[in-house]
């Protein structure tokens, strides 16, 4: 075990010492250490909850031979800190999200690890830290955050920022604006559209990182909990059979990854973390190769901001594997690629089912026939933009 330089012979009693200290016994000593990464804070509404699922992470650990540790991540709330200074410290959380989880892990000399990220950076943050890393690792969310609802239309909080737009033009007054800005996030969870957060974390289950359900399940479902229990266990298994990020995030996992994004039309900052999150793992992602691969993949999927449609809507539909098995019908993916279940792709997939070909569109009857993110070149950008082509308007 990695853990055994501060756990075994006479040149780890000082180590040992200081493991009592923390009142471990001597036979959690001989068992692996698990480093549990928890990004709970108070200040993030999709971290709030946190603390349940490492909580459920813990048993899960324990439940299957481990001794479940936790230690801390920051996470910056993208929504907080936007329209002011703040929003200059968000992108650069990401590094010190992978920093500050590098040296801990390395200088406790854990076996393996479990990362209970949820929001923006954080989840890039946590998955660049495990391909640096290349210890046993799985990444367990959070969730999505559940829809608002104001008489029978559905909000999230994109419709706070619409509603500040309509408050300034006249079309509504401020007891509307109110009424908008306390019912759109109604929940603890990951803002419920397919934002940055949600795109991420339903990336992390396409690169094989998360398991099932780790993109779509809601926050607040017993169902996320049982999720992060199953994580806790499945640690241990990736450990005993030493299943590494960088065996699990190959080049062919970045681009089912990339394909998967343009099916779903995710957040067009999911062009800035897969390229660095495949740097940690040796290969390079341009946006070259990002219109490549819209231009064969269809997009299947309008979820807010692009659509009426929302994450738990995609949970009920099917979730990530449904767009998965849609996708290959067309031979889009790869799907002999070993994932943090211990199976591959295919057998991820081969049960899933579309429950609602209006949440996800059958492959042969897209919103369109390419994907919902496209690289522009110009003048205005000579080393290229993104933008999400999916929530253009026609015009």
């Amino acid at each position: 075990m990695r853990s055994d330089k501060i756990k075994v012979g006479p040149q780890a009693a000082p180590h040992r010492s200081l493991l009592y200290a923390l009142g471990l016994t001597d036979e959690e000593i001989q068992k692996p250490l698990i480093g549990i990464v928890s990004s709970q804070n108070d200040i993030v509404p999709g971290h709030m909850n946190l603390d349940k699922i490492v909580d459920a992470v813990k048993q899960g650990v324990a439940l299957a031979g481990g001794v479940p540790i936790v230690f801390p991540a920051i996470a910056v709330c993208d929504g907080i800190a936007m329209g002011h200074e703040g929003m200059k410290y968000s992108l650069v959380s990401r590094e010190l999200i992978a920093d500050s989880t590098e040296a801990m892990a390395i200088a406790h000399a854990f076996d393996a690890l479990v990362m209970v990220p949820n929001c923006d950076k954080n989840v890039p943050g946590l998955l660049m830290a495990a391909a640096r890393l290349n210890i046993p690792t799985i990444l367990v969310s959070g969730g999505a955050m559940s829809a608002g609802i104001i008489g029978k239309k559905k909000l999230s909080l994109v419709s706070a920022f619409e509603g500040v737009g309509a408050y300034k033009a006249g079309k509504i007054d401020a007891k509307k604006l109110t009424e908008i800005e306390q019912k759109c996030c109604p929940s603890c969870g990951s803002c419920s559209g397919m934002f940055t957060a949600n795109s991420m974390n339903c990336l992390t289950e396409v690169l094989g990182m998360g398991l099932p359900g780790n993109g779509t399940i809601p926050a607040v479902q017993s169902a996320r909990i049982r999720l992060a229990k199953k994580a806790g266990m499945k640690v241990m298994e990736l450990l005993e059979k030493n299943i590494r990020p960088r065996d699990i995030m190959t080049y062919d996992a970045f681009l089912n990854a990339m394909t998967v994004d343009m099916a779903l039309g995710c957040s067009t900052n999911s062009m800035l973390h897969l390229p660095a999150i495949a740097h940690e793992c040796g290969y390079k992602l341009d946006m070259h190769l990002a219109n490549e691969i819209s231009e064969k993949t269809p997009n299947l999927c309008h979820l807010s901001p692009a659509g009426p449609h929302f994450i738990e809507e995609l949970n009920e539909a099917g979730g990530i594997p449904a767009v998965m098995k849609e996708l290959d019908k067309k031979g889009l993916l790869k799907t002999d690629l070993m994932t943090v279940t211990g199976k591959t792709v295919a057998e991820n997939i081969a049960d899933a089912e579309n429950k609602d070909e209006e949440i996800i569109r059958p492959v042969d009857k897209p919103y369109s026939e390419t994907g919902g993110i496209a690289a522009l070149f110009g003048n205005l950008a000579p080393e290229g933009s993104v933008v999400k082509r999916s929530a253009v308007a026609p015009e």
